[in-house]
């Protein structure tokens, strides 16, 4: 089963619990699907804008053995508010840069 590390919008933790995010990985349903079930080993924020602490809080799921990071869906799709992360494309080339081949990236949950 691939471990999966999830980071969402700081933002959004007044208005989502993130359940639909674990209902996703836990039936292998969404951007899970290719994957089947997947255990989530850590569900972080970014830190807040500009994801500033996304580099640290990916290290240390990594660390915990996530095999994959994936971007919650209110940081790519703008779910609950309705606004996409605008530094989004930053996040993500960071942490290419940084763990490479290391970590698969998946771009939304649900």
């Amino acid at each position: 089963m691939k471990k999966v590390g999830i980071i969402r919008c700081q933002q959004t933790e007044d208005y989502c619990p993130g359940t639909t995010d674990f209902k996703m990985a836990q039936h292998g349903a969404g951007a899970f699907e290719e994957m089947g079930p997947v255990e989530v080993v850590g569900f972080v924020s970014c830190g807040g804008c500009p994801g500033k602490r996304t580099i640290g809080r990916v290290k240390v799921m990594v660390e915990r053995g996530a095999d994959a990071i994936a971007f919650a869906s209110c940081i790519k799709n703008g779910n609950p508010i309705g606004i996409p992360c605008p530094h989004y494309q930053l996040m993500k080339d960071a942490i290419e840069k940084r763990f490479g081949d290391q970590i698969q990236i998946i771009e939304w949950t649900h």
